[in-house]
């Protein structure tokens, strides 16, 4: 049995209290929660919670039997709200709750702790006392990621969840952390991908909500392993070249009876008036983010993955929900701001807090806005009066694309400006081009069953669709199992269906996903200007009789260009004329109908010399061969 609960014992300090109750503390992490650490020569664990509204709190768990009178915590004098106590003899994997007893209404409340690192696996639901420790191997990573992730370098970004990636045959168990370890990294360098991005990590009750109902906002989920086990995961990732960025929920919570919801009785999180702390898509809470408190609880849990996990980004879930008070509501069910308008003003100020302390912190990191509506500046610098993010999905983009290659061919002509509209707002903001999880579930179809025709459309139609985003400006996002041409919608019971590799067309678009990265990646013109105006030009966005577009990416060096042309009839387009600013040979790097890819072989024999006759404005053309549902990309000799 451990000893009985020595008080007086603290980490926090005069200042610490000052800022957290100003709001601007953001490595709460360091100060509360359960720490392992020696008082006068004893071993145990100093624990430390945030309860202002508490007449009572006491440490209960296997330890003392559950017994809510053993090991009482005393509440700071400094009118903070925070509980202290330390607890001698307890040690590493101590499974633990607090036991609340509210000053509000007297309610007896077993609450998990907000700021542990590690938690019970579901459906048990216990903190457990942990300690961080791993001997980081990544350090050639780290040195060089200011200039691996600037906005000039290429990312390639393949997201997945953990759980439903790759399973074991036998037992039909997810993959550990450790085992995402041995053979992740390799899948990811195989197909040319710069990052991987992680579904929710955080501790979650339900694992059908993938992660984006968290509780454990401290701890990555114990479904996978240790946290030690999810930062080997991480180390393996750098040394293997490759960026982790996670996706992070700040924008609702669940009201789980051991999570965050009225935590000491009271609404401490969240708002007490579901207009505004209610969320009606989710069924779940809404952080008060005018609490200074909770502003600085919110943003330490995105900190935290950023400085222990060594993570290289975070993807921001649901921004929208959080900068507009109407957010799926009709007229009453909201709360206008001061000044009589639906912005939340208290959320704005949070996300540049939060995009101001990361850049500042934590050298090379990007933060990535899921913002679904024309929100202005959301990638750009609070100073210039944005939100900060380092970028911002592209929805339009995925969903006026989405919406074109989902037509027949034959009347895609009526459609021609739903490509073309994109670059009319393109360098608004720093955009990546998502075809995520959410457009491959929920009876939404998977990627290739959107594709239009016989199998061989579907195919052709989905390689073209992959290269119109590769040459498109724009960071690229692509989910698991998209690469491999799945048939079956996403099942996060499930994995992703490897054995389909074993068919031509799915080997054939894998092949085109790791070729797109590899010519991405190699070639500066297509990563260097993805936020600049002048990396693109059009050459011909006219001809939607035949369904064809053509542009050019432009390097720094405006002399540096790569041609990309695009045909989205399965017809094929001979002799067509093409203007471009250099004569000489061009050179065919890339043909989506290859019979590599298990296409058609239509092409242009590998390279075309430049005519000196104009066209589409420039002195120069190639006459070209445009391959069914096919694109050709050429660069000048």
């Amino acid at each position: 049995m451990p000893g009985h609960v020595i008080h007086g014992v603290s980490l926090l300090t005069d200042h610490d209290i000052y800022l957290f109750k100003e709001g601007t503390h953001f490595r709460l992490y360091e100060k509360l929660g359960a720490h392992l650490m020696t008082v006068d020569g004893q071993q145990g664990t100093l624990f430390a919670v945030w309860a202002p509204n508490a007449r009572k709190v006491a440490v209960i768990g296997d330890f003392n039997r559950w017994d809510r009178k053993a090991h009482p915590l005393s509440v700071r004098l400094d009118g903070s709200g925070i509980w202290e106590g330390f607890v001698p003899g307890i040690g590493q994997s101590t499974v633990y709750k607090y036991h609340i007893v509210s000053r509000q209404n007297g309610k007896h409340l077993e609450k998990a702790d907000p700021f542990a690192l590690a938690c019970e696996v579901p459906p048990k639901s216990a903190s457990v006392v942990w300690s961080l420790d791993h001997a980081w191997n990544d350090e050639a990573w780290m040195r060089a990621r200011p200039e691996t992730q600037s906005l000039e370098s290429p990312m390639s970004i393949y997201e997945m969840h953990i759980g439903s990636w790759r399973r074991h045959r036998d037992s039909w168990h997810s993959l550990s952390y450790r085992e995402l370890a041995e053979q992740l990294p390799g899948y990811l360098n195989e197909m040319g991908f710069t990052h991987v991005e992680f579904m929710p990590v955080m501790e979650h009750p339900f694992y059908g909500s993938w992660g984006y109902q968290t509780v454990g906002y401290f701890a990555p989920s114990s479904r996978y392993g240790t946290p030690e086990d999810f930062m080997h995961l991480v180390d393996a990732l750098h040394q293997a070249g490759i960026g982790v960025i996670l996706d992070w929920v700040p924008s609702h919570f669940p009201t789980d009876g051991h999570g965050l919801a009225m935590f000491d009785g009271t609404h401490l999180f969240e708002h007490e008036d579901p207009r505004q702390g209610y969320h009606p898509d989710w069924k779940s809470a809404i952080f008060n983010y005018g609490r200074h408190e909770v502003r600085a609880f919110v943003i330490s849990t995105a900190l935290f993955w950023l400085d222990r996990y060594h993570c290289d980004g975070l993807r921001v879930d649901a921004v929208a929900s959080m900068l507009y008070l109407d957010y799926s509501r009709k007229e009453g069910e909201w709360v206008p701001n001061a000044f009589g308008g639906k912005e939340n003003l208290d959320a704005i100020d949070l996300l540049r807090r939060l995009n101001e302390a990361a850049y500042t912190n934590f050298p090379g990191v990007q933060t990535i806005a899921e913002e679904s509506t024309d929100w202005g500046m959301v990638s750009r610098p609070p100073y210039l009066g944005g939100l900060g993010f380092g970028m911002k999905w592209n929805m339009g983009w995925m969903h006026d694309t989405l919406s074109y290659f989902s037509k027949d061919p034959v009347f895609r002509k009526y459609h021609h400006g739903q490509l073309s509209f994109s670059i009319w707002y393109a360098f608004n903001e720093n955009f990546v081009l998502p075809l995520s999880h959410d457009e491959v579930v929920h009876g939404k179809g998977s990627l290739i069953r959107k594709m239009p025709g016989d199998d061989w459309q579907k195919f052709a139609g989905l390689r073209l669709l992959y290269g119109y985003m590769w040459t498109h400006p724009g960071k690229k996002l692509l989910f698991q199992g998209c690469e491999v041409a799945q048939w079956s919608e996403w099942n996060h019971d499930a994995e992703v269906e490897w054995d389909l590799l074993d068919r031509p067309g799915h080997a054939g678009v894998r092949r085109w996903i790791a070729d797109l990265n590899a010519m991405y990646r190699s070639d500066p013109v297509l990563h260097q200007t993805d936020f600049n105006h002048k990396g693109f030009e059009w050459v011909d966005f006219h001809d939607a009789e035949a369904s064809v577009l053509a542009f050019l990416r432009v390097g720094k060096d405006p002399k540096d260009v790569t041609l990309a042309c695009f045909n989205f009839t399965p017809v094929v387009r001979e002799n067509y004329r093409v203007g471009v600013p250099k004569g000489g040979l061009w050179r065919e790097v890339l043909n989506s109908d290859s019979q590599w890819y298990n296409g058609s072989g239509v092409g242009n024999a590998g390279a075309v010399m430049a005519e000196e006759s104009e066209s589409h404005g420039r002195p120069c053309s190639l006459v070209l061969t445009l391959p069914p549902m096919g694109m050709v990309v050429f660069k000048p000799a």
